[in-house]
């Protein structure tokens, strides 16, 4: 069409622009989603389950499976002075609240006085076998120092308390922070109310879910 001049009338600027915009803006805001997801998982801190450790049979294994249960983390010895009290207490702990809402980990652990000596296997069946223990138990590790395994280290750190001699004990609550420690002198029957007031909270929780 022709203006009064003869010249072609020019149309508004065309909507094509505009119509590519709306993708344009959801693509952009999908983008920044993702990158704030991805930034959220990088920057997101370690807790106790997010590492791997090596079980007493050999096998690497995943702490993710304890995730949502309590955890008590004891590093054992077989020849310590501590050994009998705790290993029996340890064990009445699991079978009295474990497995589904608490669990004893031990890591046995030569550093202190060489009072656990033996091999994975020989570790494994005098717990077994004198204490009758049920709780999971990890490969032997160094538990303090440079040494200490990066699920240990964690517990250091995130405490600021490192273990100086067998039987520290580390409560670990469902969601992988460590909320206590205590040292060998510590009987685990004193520490039996802290641990089953987590696991009461747990059951509790689970209930209201229901």
């Amino acid at each position: 069409m022709l203006d009064p001049e003869g010249s072609v009338e020019h149309q508004p600027a065309s909507s094509f622009p505009k119509v590519l915009l709306i993708p344009l803006a959801m693509l952009l805001a999908i983008a920044a989603l993702l990158l704030l997801a991805f930034s959220a998982t990088r920057q997101k801190e370690p807790d106790f389950y997010t590492f791997k450790v090596v079980n007493i049979r050999g096998k690497l294994v995943s702490l993710e499976k304890y995730r949502g249960s309590v955890s008590l983390v004891v590093n054992v010895a077989s020849e310590c002075g501590y050994t009998d009290s705790h290993y029996k207490a340890l064990q009445q702990l699991q079978r009295d609240l474990g497995p589904y809402h608490f669990n004893v980990l031990a890591f046995p652990c030569n550093q202190f006085g060489q009072q656990e000596p033996d091999t994975n296997k020989e570790i494994e069946s005098f717990a077994r076998k004198t204490y009758g223990a049920s709780f999971p138990m990890f490969s032997k590790i160094t538990v303090s120092g440079a040494g200490a395994i990066p699920a240990f280290k964690y517990l250091i750190a995130s405490t600021g308390e490192e273990p100086t001699w067998n039987f520290w004990k580390y409560l670990v609550d469902p969601n992988g922070k460590a909320v206590k420690v205590w040292d060998s002198t510590v009987s685990v029957e004193e520490i039996r109310p802290h641990v089953t007031e987590l696991v009461r909270k747990i059951i509790l929780k689970k209930k209201d879910e229901l």
